[in-house]
């Protein structure tokens, strides 16, 4: 039960602040409030510049628990040195990413001692950080926008060292995202290859086995009245409402939304060394995303059979 408890605890506690300081404003503590929202405005720019990370925060006892009842676990297969930037892709999306979020945001799975000298920044949607209090929660951890403001900061007037994750699929990936399926959506994702061309940023395929599996999810059919209202969803605001369940609070024999207790392994690959370029073409562009199309259905083919799934399994790339 403390396990469940503290599943729940850390995503929930930065939105609860947020609703908490709303409510003061209607009180005899409303100046608290006030003082709040006009530091806000000097400080609203500070999220694009890499945030306010805490270790104090990420190193929280609450985020082991939350390894723990997984368990999530985080695979180096090569070393990173501290004189490059990185992007990680990290795949596939899931329905919230949880082993991005543990691995990355938290020092749960001791990400900076299996990566010395290298910083990890989450990319998340940047609506997120319009939310007051909350953003800090999420900057505590190490958590970023995903828009090119942050990342262009962050490559390259933040020195080196740096490791932006973005969950390359987005919301359109986690629309497919079922228990049983490795599929990413990446095809026609060049963006973060034109950005890691630009800086010189090398890619890290990474990939999560397990991470679809912990939700399951009503998938609506292409063409039909569900899939299109996600769509409309996705386009407009960024991210697609998904309905799925996970398992009840207090037994797991109900349907609630804490996720299911079945592992995560995420396994980051080998670098692909990026060159700069300041304009490249995009010729440049497709000759880089497909070597790290390949890199990534390599690093699945060779980790698969280690983490419960058939030499026959293959990935799925749209």
């Amino acid at each position: 039960m403390k396990t469940l408890i503290a599943a729940y605890s850390g995503v929930l506690r930065g939105v609860a602040c947020s609703v908490i300081l709303m409510y003061t404003f209607c009180t005899d503590w409303w100046l608290i409030t006030v003082l709040y929202f006009t530091w806000l405005v000097f400080d609203w720019n500070t999220p694009n510049k890499g945030g306010r990370r805490s270790q104090w925060v990420r190193n929280w006892a609450v985020w082991r628990y939350f390894r723990d009842y997984f368990p999530i676990q985080l695979v180096k297969t090569h070393n990173l040195i501290t004189t490059r930037n990185y992007i990680f892709g990290y795949h596939p999306h899931g329905i919230m990413g949880l082993g991005a979020f543990c691995n990355f945001s938290t020092e749960a799975t001791e990400v900076s001692k299996k990566f010395p000298g290298i910083k990890p920044y989450l990319a998340t949607l940047a609506g997120n950080f319009r939310m007051p209090v909350l953003r800090e929660y999420l900057m505590s951890g190490g958590i970023c926008p995903v828009n090119r403001d942050t990342i262009d900061y962050l490559l390259s007037k933040n020195g080196s060292g740096n490791a932006i994750i973005i969950v390359v699929g987005g919301a359109a990936e986690s629309l497919s995202s079922m228990p049983g399926k490795n599929a990413v959506t990446l095809r026609n994702r060049k963006g973060f290859v034109k950005l890691a061309l630009r800086h010189g940023a090398d890619l890290v395929p990474t990939y999560s086995f397990g991470e679809n599996e912990v939700y399951k999810q009503v998938i609506f059919e292409e063409g039909s009245w569900g899939r299109w209202v996600q769509k409309k969803f996705q386009k407009y605001i960024g991210f697609a409402p998904c309905i799925f369940h996970g398992r009840g609070l207090f037994s797991s024999d109900t349907w609630g939304l804490v996720p299911y207790s079945k592992p995560i392994t995420t396994v980051v690959g080998e670098p692909i060394t990026i060159p700069k370029l300041e304009q490249p073409t995009q010729k440049d562009i497709d000759l880089y995303h497909a070597m790290y199309m390949e890199a990534l259905v390599k690093l699945f083919n060779n980790h698969k059979t280690k983490f419960g799934l058939p030499e026959a399994e293959v990935l799925e790339v749209n």
